[in-house]
């Protein structure tokens, strides 16, 4: 491929992924206003809202599950030019999708008392979380639709619209919070609560906008669903469960993670949590890639063709390097001061100034194994992808972390972690090329 190629490919690929890097960051940021305007209710409407966070990890971890799987069918029945079993895969991912998601609510309410008790919450806790809980599976339910209906977007090749709505989403959200939950004019305040229902009335909105702007594109197709669910059954399952386990994995090996570091002390667990929140926005073009490309890599799989795929990927894999590389460089330079900007406290500030040094350039290698499991989701090898994603996070970061964590301290296990990325991510490209090669061998038999 020459230089003209690889640039315009490059630009192709990255009007791609600035729409969802920018639905991404306001997302993050969507999270984030909800803490900060709880945080100012009291300790206690936090660590409530707290508590819920593992199950709804659980349910977001279900919800984008099921979203790769969507995306990936139905780009591969478009790139083989099955538009009609790509419109009935449509009704039956929106239709069996909010099944799913409403059962799993239903469940999640029904269990909340020891669900939120094993978890640890006091009895007045849960007082607190019961009516916050349900108006948040409510806003948890309508949230999949939209992201369902965003997914749609996504398979047809269209980024933008679901960035934009996850951009809008968030401003909904931002707006409305302070209102609902400090109360203006007529509007009583309704505390806690009143984050969820602004996180309804967000995700209401984004779901009928998506609603609205799916009517008369034909990407809905009602005739012979029944029989679609027979022959796609099996083949969304066989997507949709493994992703599901993947998208699960990250937050049990952070609880994990967590312990580790719990044993260096409290400053560290501090400086810990500001690490890993550092680094959700700063491998944000990467989280961008991973739902913009899985959509282009399956029409590509669909229409059997694998040379493009190979070209994609390299080029995404080498932007994805170059840019986390240069970010953690300048983050490790400017480590010291960022950390001062950020903390108070100098036990923590030194602590924090250390992660930074060490695990910020190291994205870029750990960028390009989230690529390789993204990627793999598209091209039919979901247990390929379900595999990196354990080994990445039980055979290389934490045993390396652990490890640097009892020979150097902090600094060792910031060494640790950073070396364990690196390797995930070199075991992760050369898994995909092996199975790209065994692929396109078997192609050409």
């Amino acid at each position: 491929m020459n230089h003209g190629e690889h640039t315009g490919l490059s630009r192709r690929i990255w009007q791609q992924t600035w729409p969802m890097t920018l639905g991404v960051l306001s997302l993050l940021g969507f999270n984030l206003v909800d803490s900060v305007f709880v945080a100012r209710l009291g300790t206690e409407p936090l660590a409530a809202q707290s508590f819920t966070f593992p199950l709804v990890f659980l349910t977001i971890g279900i919800q984008v599950g099921m979203g790769i799987a969507i995306a990936a069918l139905i780009s591969r029945a478009i790139g083989a030019g099955q538009e009609e079993r790509a419109g009935r895969l449509g009704v039956l991912v929106l239709t069996g999708g909010g099944a799913v998601m409403a059962a799993l609510a239903l469940l999640l309410w029904a269990v909340q008392d020891p669900a939120f008790a094993l978890l640890g919450a006091s009895d007045r806790l849960r007082d607190v979380i019961r009516p916050f809980w349900t108006v948040q599976l409510c806003a948890s339910w309508v949230g999949a639709m939209a992201y369902f209906g965003y997914s749609l977007f996504r398979a047809h090749g269209n980024t933008r619209f679901p960035g934009t709505m996850m951009m809008v989403t968030s401003l909904v959200n931002l707006v409305l919070d302070p209102i609902l939950i400090f109360g203006l004019g007529p509007v009583p305040a309704l505390g806690l609560e009143g984050a969820a229902w602004a996180s309804l009335a967000a995700f209401s909105s984004g779901g009928l906008i998506t609603a609205l702007a799916l009517r008369g594109r034909g990407w809905l197709e009602r005739d012979d669903v029944l029989l679609e669910v027979r022959e796609s059954a099996g083949p969304f399952a066989a997507i949709a469960g493994p992703a599901m386990i993947s998208q699960l994995m990250p937050p049990l090996a952070a609880m994990l993670a967590t312990g580790l570091v719990a044993r260096l002390g409290e400053s560290a667990v501090a400086a810990w949590g500001l690490t890993s929140r550092l680094e959700s926005f700063s491998i944000v073009l990467v989280l961008g890639m991973t739902m913009a490309l899985p959509p282009w890599l399956g029409r590509c799989y669909g229409g059997g063709r694998w040379q493009e795929v190979e070209r994609v990927m390299a080029a995404a894999a080498r932007m994805v390097v170059f840019w986390q590389l240069g970010l953690g460089l300048m983050l490790a330079v400017l480590a010291a001061p960022l950390a001062a900007l950020l903390v108070e406290d100098g036990a923590v500030r030194e602590h924090l100034t250390v992660l930074i040094r060490f695990l910020p350039p190291s994205y870029g290698l750990l960028g390009v194994c989230m690529l390789v499991v993204s990627a793999s989701n598209a091209l039919g090898w979901p247990v390929r992808a379900m595999t990196i994603s354990f080994l990445r996070l039980f055979a290389c970061y934490l045993p390396l972390l652990s490890l640097g964590a009892w020979l150097g301290g902090l600094t060792g296990l910031a060494i640790g972690a950073a070396l364990g990325n690196a390797l995930a991510g070199a075991m992760a490209w050369l898994g995909y090329r092996r199975a790209l090669a065994a692929t396109r061998e078997q192609q050409n038999l």
